[in-house]
């Protein structure tokens, strides 16, 4: 088992029927980018999140405890606390 560190951009957009819907994650080389890809996005989004999780990629295997690294907007659990 390979485990990694990711970085990924989640971006939400508000669905005509008023949910929170989530478009394709962008994966980071690093955490810096992964920060200011969700910056830029942040205004033009009803919600994103950018995080770093461990992950064993080959098994799709995630961790369940993501670091946050910039959160705007409306977002879904487990997103949403804090």
């Amino acid at each position: 088992m390979a485990t990694e560190t990711v970085h990924i951009v989640q971006a939400y957009v508000q669905a005509k029927n008023g949910a929170v819907r989530a478009e394709p994650q962008v994966g980071c080389k690093d955490a810096e980018e992964a920060r200011r890809k969700a910056e830029r996005l942040a205004p033009l989004r009803h919600g994103v999140v950018a995080f770093t999780v461990s992950a064993d990629i080959e098994l799709g295997d995630y961790d369940e405890e993501a670091t946050i690294l910039f959160k705007a907007g409306t977002l879904p659990p487990p997103f949403d606390e804090g």
